[in-house]
């Protein structure tokens, strides 16, 4: 196979790095895109409304619950748009335990006055953003490619090019590093849930995820990424424990917010712990790691530093964050200490300034909840600008 492979000597620390991702039909990310699909409802027809929406979803079943607020006391029904999002993902499939006509029960109340009333920030927490100069899109490879896997494993699906995939998959990426640069790709992990399938429709299934899916997604990356990659040896594993004919929330339970590690940046950088979806941009989890996002691939795409971590730390009710701190991992070209003074004299760090300056009122949140809240090309995705900082 051809490979990722840095053709050079390491003379740092050496090791192997794995970041994962999963598809929209993964049990918990049913459950994300059916909260950020009861967001942006809300959102379209009050963008000043209050969501804080968690999905369970399992076999034939899936429960709302959480908290809700609207000044103009929108409404809408629930429970279609829920059957639309199931069905859009691909769960079509009458008698797999698991589809769009499963049972929906609607536990949402109205939030709190006082939290109704709150201008500042939803909660106390700590939030992070990062970027680097590892791939085009400013983001740790392995997860670059973990995400890109699965995204075209969803498109050779819904184009019936792989018909006998269903919508639960899982993608695995491991790099070798030297210091903080990638130098090899070492192994690529792809699980799909599928159709009932003999042992030779199995195995031709295996042959078409290898083909179509995993080669021309590692030679596009060879293409893109901003790394000095050659050729070299990868090992593959496509569903390594057999057939997979049972999957999505009738084999596994969902919870919104789950997966907050494949949502940011696959593990390479830290995570305050705060899930995104399902909330409004009051939510500072939410928000804020926006925020930190879009701060910190200003800051590398500026020029100023190689990496960049950003951590904003936020108090219930309070509007400015009360700690920032701006970490480059020694590849600054100034100290991080004069880097932070530029962040805070070039952006509106309160709750309000940050909401409008990214244009959080917008119904956008949906595409969110699958293949990662960062890194991404759509114009939507207003933290994935850059601000040239000089």
């Amino acid at each position: 196979m051809t490979a990722l492979h840095a053709n050079l000597p390491c003379d740092k620390n050496e090791y192997v790095f794995t970041s994962e991702s999963v598809s929209e039909g993964h049990p918990d990310k049913v459950s994300d895109q059916i909260s950020d699909a009861i967001l942006d409802a809300f959102l379209k027809r009050d963008p000043y409304s209050k969501v804080a929406c968690e999905t369970l979803c399992t076999k034939d079943f899936v429960l709302l619950s959480g908290e809700t607020s609207s000044p103009s006391h929108v409404s809408f029904e629930v429970e279609p748009l829920v059957r639309s999002i199931i069905k859009e993902i691909g769960y079509v499939h009458p008698g797999k335990g698991f589809d769009h006509n499963c049972k929906i029960v609607n536990l949402l109340h109205d939030q709190e006055t006082e939290l109704r009333e709150n201008t500042g920030a939803g909660d106390q927490g700590l939030m992070f953003g990062y970027a680097c100069s590892q791939t085009h899109q400013l983001m740790p490879s392995p997860i670059v490619m973990a995400h890109n896997l699965l995204l075209k494993m969803s498109q050779l699906r819904k184009d019936g090019t792989i018909p006998q995939i269903l919508p639960d998959s899982k993608s695995q990426v491991s790099m070798r590093y030297c210091g903080r640069k990638p130098m090899a790709l070492e192994t690529v992990v792809i699980s799909t849930h599928h159709q009932p399938l003999s042992d030779a429709q199995f195995k031709d299934l295996k042959a078409a995820i290898q083909e179509l899916v995993i080669v021309p997604v590692v030679q596009e990356m060879e293409r893109d990424s901003m790394c000095s990659f050659c050729s070299g040896d990868y090992e593959v594993k496509i569903n390594p424990l057999g057939m997979w004919e049972d999957g999505g929330p009738a084999a596994d339970t969902g919870l919104t917010g789950r997966k907050i590690i494949v949502d940011t940046y696959g593990g390479w950088a830290q995570h305050g712990g705060g899930a995104f979806s399902g909330k409004d941009a009051s939510k500072v989890d939410r928000s804020a790691a926006y925020m930190a996002r879009h701060i910190a691939k200003s800051i590398v795409a500026s020029g100023l530093a190689e990496e960049c971590l950003i951590q904003f730390s936020f108090v219930i009710g309070e509007h400015e964050p009360v700690s920032l701190m701006v970490e480059t991992f020694g590849s600054g070209e100034m100290p991080d200490s004069q880097i932070e003074k530029r962040v805070k004299a070039s952006f509106d760090l309160t709750v309000k300034g940050i909401i409008d300056y990214l244009d959080l009122r917008r119904a956008i949140y949906l595409p969110t909840a699958s293949y990662g809240h960062f890194g991404r090309s759509e114009d939507i995705f207003s933290w994935e600008k850059i601000k040239k900082l000089v």
